[in-house]
């Protein structure tokens, strides 16, 4: 890894390979996702909630079944409607950073120049002739700027649902046939009654927050596990 700090003049002729495929690191069965993107993740992918090594409680969206497969990508790239901010952002990321006149460090992008997306002569510029940011970099910032917020809310989000009892395990399991069968281990989703239950101050610091459609979005995106069998069906049809 080689992350820099992003300007528009040591970086002003770099060009980034916008597609999706393996080579891009794209051939995974789950990405994570932030509260700040629920609403569209909500709608293609089922969000899981699983923990991370460290104990703490992180959403991920349910992209296939077996080691490394993602079943939304193929051919033509990623088949979806909406794809992660986590996927999206390619090598770039954020990090605290003071400038050069000191002062509290603020959020500033950065780019890993040997990412393989990472190149002179294809791919989308990052910056105008003049030296703006290019619509491409634009998408960049808000993709960057979800996972920056999201990070930020995504703890002390858990953390309520949590103090609520609204986090419980799961048990996953999808059968395609009679010899294939996936069981998806150590997973939590939240309780559709327990949440139905919260009432008074509660309920109104859920709603207040935006905590309470966050909720939903969790609780109905597992709907989206049927579409996700349907997908592994066609493939599995489609290679017999």
């Amino acid at each position: 890894m080689n992350r820099v700090l992003l300007n528009n003049v040591d970086h002003a002729d770099l060009r980034v390979i916008a597609g999706h495929g393996v080579a891009y690191g794209d051939a995974i069965n789950q990405t994570l996702v932030l509260p700040t993107e629920f609403e569209a993740v909500q709608r293609e992918y089922p969000i899981l909630i699983r923990k991370d090594a460290a104990g703490a409680y992180q959403a991920v969206a349910l992209l296939g079944l077996d080691r490394d497969e993602n079943l939304f990508l193929d051919q033509s790239g990623w088949n979806a409607r909406y794809v992660p901010a986590v996927q999206r952002r390619g090598p770039f990321s954020i990090a605290l950073q003071r400038d050069d006149r000191g002062g509290e460090p603020r959020p500033m992008i950065h780019v890993d120049l040997d990412h393989p997306r990472i190149s002179c002569d294809q791919g989308e510029r990052l910056f105008l002739p003049a030296g703006g940011n290019s619509p491409y970099l634009q998408g960049i910032n808000q993709a960057l700027g979800q996972i920056h917020e999201g990070l930020e809310v995504a703890g002390p989000m858990f953390a309520f649902f949590e103090e609520l009892g609204l986090i419980e395990p799961v048990d996953i399991e999808i059968k395609l046939d009679d010899q294939t069968t996936y069981d998806l281990p150590d997973v939590f989703t939240l309780a559709p009654d327990r949440l139905a239950a919260v009432t008074g101050e509660d309920l109104e610091k859920l709603h207040q927050s935006g905590l309470l459609r966050a909720a939903h979005w969790i609780i109905s995106s597992m709907g989206n596990i049927q579409e996700l069998i349907a997908r592994k069906t066609r493939k599995q049809a489609a290679l017999a």
